[in-house]
């Protein structure tokens, strides 16, 4: 497959439009496995993976450092800080005390000498935004950190970093990591055009609605054992009349086109400009392959005009949010 790379914000790095996202790695997904899917990515031109040190309280980290060794200059690599990572007060959070404790942690995890890009995985609204931006601007000074970036902060404080980032000469945050599929498309209203209009990339995780988007929910079909709606209580509720008629809706669509709906779903998160790259999280091989799928193709644009239409007004109705 020919790879058509994309840069990462206004940095000189190009990275695949897909990045893999490697959350449950550890947990749902053993380890052979993990290393399988990667290095098909690898061996594929996608070289963009994506981490965090809570993911398993760094177990994510620990797989994909060995999966990568003796590959890590192929691979534009990403990693988070911010969650609690032990029991004591401090082992939480985006002080610089926590955030240059765990750079080092995720460094040896993850067998390198470097992260590509280092990102806060939450606003802290206890530590002061000159505090975080110092911290990481050291981490970059150091050569620990090559780039920074963000998730899921509001297109207010990603402005102001950038402020305190130039108003001191630091490094500038330069991705952003958002919720983002089509049933959930808050970020269209402040966050997409604020990182469009200042040159930072959109990295995207949830492209499939936490698996609503993948196909394999039926109308009076049980969910399969292995499905989130099946493991966790309380998240059947999202599985209501409305949503499968949306559901339904869109796979016709995407059967129509020769593809899955997750094929559908993802390609259509790649057709907004802003994005650069969404965040895929397989659980198995094929389900990776499958998601390569969504590459390789144009988006129609008769498409995005339907799916306008079909969500315009419905969103609010229906049980989107996802923990």
């Amino acid at each position: 497959m020919e790879i058509a790379y994309r840069t990462l914000g206004r940095t000189g790095v190009k990275v695949s439009p897909l990045c893999l996202g490697t959350m449950i790695f550890g947990r749902a997904t053993e380890e052979s496995e993990a290393h399988r899917i990667i290095h098909h990515a690898l061996d594929n031109g996608i070289n963009f993976i994506d981490t965090a040190n809570v993911y398993g309280r760094g177990v994510s980290e620990e797989i994909v450092g060995r999966a990568i060794k003796g590959r890590r200059t192929e691979v534009v690599l990403a990693t988070k800080v911010h969650s609690k990572m032990g029991e004591r007060p401090n082992d939480e959070g985006n002080s610089r005390r926590h955030i240059l404790m765990q750079v080092d942690e995720s460094l040896r995890r993850l067998g390198t000498d470097w992260i590509d890009l280092y990102q806060l995985h939450r606003p802290d609204p206890l530590t002061p935004l000159e505090e975080q931006m110092d911290a990481l601007n050291d981490c970059v000074r150091t050569g620990k950190v090559r780039y920074l970036g963000v998730s899921q902060f509001p297109a207010w404080m990603m402005c102001e970093m950038l402020w305190v980032a130039d108003r001191n000469h630091g490094a500038p945050i330069v991705c952003d990591q958002p919720q983002y599929n089509i049933l959930n498309r808050q970020i269209e209203h402040e966050v997409a055009p604020f990182c469009l209009a200042h040159g930072i990339g959109v990295i995207p995780y949830s492209p499939l609605s936490g698996g609503l988007l993948s196909g394999k929910y039926k109308r009076g079909i049980a969910p399969p054992a292995e499905s989130r709606v099946a493991q966790r209580p309380g998240m059947g509720q999202r599985l209501s009349e409305p949503m499968f008629d949306v559901l339904e809706k869109l796979e016709a669509r995407a059967q129509a086109l020769g593809k899955t709906l997750s094929q559908y779903a993802i390609a259509w998160t790649l057709a907004n400009p802003a994005v650069t790259a969404p965040i895929v999280g397989p659980r198995t091989f094929e389900q990776w392959l499958d998601n390569l799928g969504a590459l390789g193709w144009e988006f129609p644009k008769e498409e995005v005009e339907f799916i306008d239409q079909l969500t315009e007004g419905i969103l609010s109705t229906l049980p989107i949010k996802i923990a």
